[in-house]
C-alpha cells in the first residue's frame, strides 16, 4: 500500500461473504444504559450481518419500550441467568458497568452463546481473566468491543504503516477527553464509582488511544510511567466528583524497538479525540478519532506528499457488530480476540500502579 491508496481506506477487508449468503447473528443486548440504547442497538439494526434478538434489563418499562422498537424478546437479569429464551439469540453483547461484565459473560458461556463484551473486559485483571477462561472452557468466541480495530480507516492505516509508507514508527501521541459531567450527567453515575468502573478516565477513555496504538503498531507495551489526578479517596460529592477515580491520567508507554507513546485520558475539559503516529519518513494524524458516530479527518504526510481525507469513518460501531457476526458465522479469525482485551487490562493496571508509585513499571 502506498500513500496514493489512502483514499481507498473505506472498504471492509474482512467481509469475505455477501451478507445475503450469511445468516444474521442475533444479539442479546445485556444492559440498556444510554450507550446501549443510543449507540449500540441502532448500530446492530443498521448492520448487514447482525440483528437484535433479545434485550436484558432490570427495568421492565425500559425493556418493554426497547423491545417494541426492535421486535426483540425482553428478559430480566434473572431470566437471562436462568437460560430462558436462549433460542432467541446466538450471541450476547455485554454493555453493563465494567464490574458486572464477568457474570454476564460467564452466563453466556454457560448457555453456549458467543460474547462481544464492552471494554475493558472487567474492572480488574483477575475478573477479566476469569471471563476469558470461561469462554475458552465453553468453546465460545469472545471479543472485546474495540470498535476502532474494525473501522476500515484504522485497519487501512495499519496496513499503510506496516508497508512502510511513513518509514519506521518512532513515536505516537494521543488524547481522548470526555467531559463526563457535561449535560445532565451528575455525580451519581457508575463511571465515577470505583467499585463498578475499576478506574476513571483511564479505563473509560484512555484505553482507546492505548489499544489503537497497539493495533497500528502490532506490538504490545514493554513498560509504562504515568501521572494521575483524582482518586484521592475522599467522599464522592458534587464538590469532589473525582474522589474515587482519576479525572485525568497522562501515561508514557514504551513499545519494542524504541517506539514510545504519550497519551492522555480525561473526564474534564473540552471534548477531544486525536491520534498521531510519527515515522522516520512521515506521519499519520487522525482527528475526531474515537467518538462513536463521528466523521474523521485523516492526514498522511511523507516528504513532499500529503493526502487528506475528510468525512471518513463514523460507522465503526456498526462495523464492530458486523465484524464479530461475520467471524462467528464464517468461523473466521477475530482480532481483537479475548487475549487482546486481557493484555489491555494488564497494561491499564500497570499504568495505575505507575501513577500511584511514581515509578516505571515493566510489563
Amino acid at each position: 500500500m502506498t500513500i496514493d491508496s489512502v483514499a481507498t481506506l473505506r472498504e471492509r477487508d474482512w467481509a469475505t461473504e455477501d451478507p445475503a449468503d450469511v445468516e444474521p447473528l442475533r444479539y442479546a443486548v445485556v444492559g440498556l444504559g444510554g450507550y446501549a440504547r443510543n449507540v449500540s442497538l441502532p448500530a446492530i439494526e443498521r448492520g448487514s450481518y447482525a440483528a437484535v434478538g433479545a434485550v436484558v434489563s432490570g427495568d421492565p418499562t425500559k425493556a418493554d419500550r426497547v423491545t417494541a422498537e426492535y421486535d426483540a424478546v425482553p428478559l430480566s437479569y434473572e431470566s437471562y441467568a436462568a437460560g430462558e429464551a436462549t433460542g432467541a439469540y446466538d450471541a450476547v453483547y455485554v454493555a453493563t458497568p465494567n464490574r458486572e461484565h464477568r457474570p454476564h459473560v460467564e452466563t453466556a458461556a454457560e448457555h453456549g452463546r458467543h460474547v462481544l463484551c464492552e471494554k475493558p473486559l472487567d474492572a480488574t485483571v483477575d475478573r477479566a481473566a476469569a471471563s476469558v477462561e470461561a469462554c475458552a472452557a465453553a468453546d465460545v468466541r469472545l471479543m472485546t468491543a474495540y470498535r476502532m480495530q474494525t473501522d476500515p480507516v484504522v485497519r487501512g492505516l495499519r496496513r499503510l504503516i506496516a508497508d512502510g509508507a511513513v518509514g519506521d514508527p518512532v513515536k505516537l501521541f494521543g488524547d481522548f477527553t470526555f467531559p463526563v459531567l457535561a449535560g445532565d450527567r451528575g455525580v451519581d453515575q457508575w463511571r465515577l464509582d470505583a467499585a463498578l468502573a475499576g478506574g476513571g478516565a483511564l479505563y473509560d477513555v484512555g484505553v482507546y488511544p492505548l489499544n489503537t496504538a497497539r493495533f497500528l503498531l502490532d506490538a504490545d507495551p514493554v513498560a509504562v510511567t504515568a501521572t494521575a489526578v483524582g482518586g484521592d479517596g475522599e467522599e464522592r460529592s458534587s464538590a469532589t466528583p473525582f474522589a474515587e477515580v482519576d479525572a485525568h491520567t497522562h501515561f508514557h508507554v514504551e513499545f519494542p524497538d524504541g517506539v514510545v507513546g504519550n497519551f492522555s485520558a480525561s473526564f474534564r475539559g473540552a471534548g477531544n479525540a486525536t491520534l498521531t503516529l510519527v515515522g522516520t519518513d512521515g506521519r499519520v494524524r487522525v482527528e475526531d478519532a474515537f467518538q462513536p458516530g463521528h466523521d474523521r479527518r485523516v492526514v498522511v504526510e511523507t516528504g513532499d506528499e500529503r493526502v487528506e481525507i475528510e468525512d471518513v469513518g463514523g460507522d465503526e460501531t456498526v462495523a464492530a457488530f458486523d465484524y464479530f457476526a461475520h467471524a462467528v458465522r464464517t468461523d473466521g479469525a477475530i482480532d481483537p480476540d479475548a487475549d487482546d482485551g486481557l493484555t489491555d487490562q494488564r497494561v491499564l493496571a500497570a499504568i495505575r500502579r505507575a501513577a500511584t508509585d511514581g515509578e516505571r513499571v515493566a510489563l
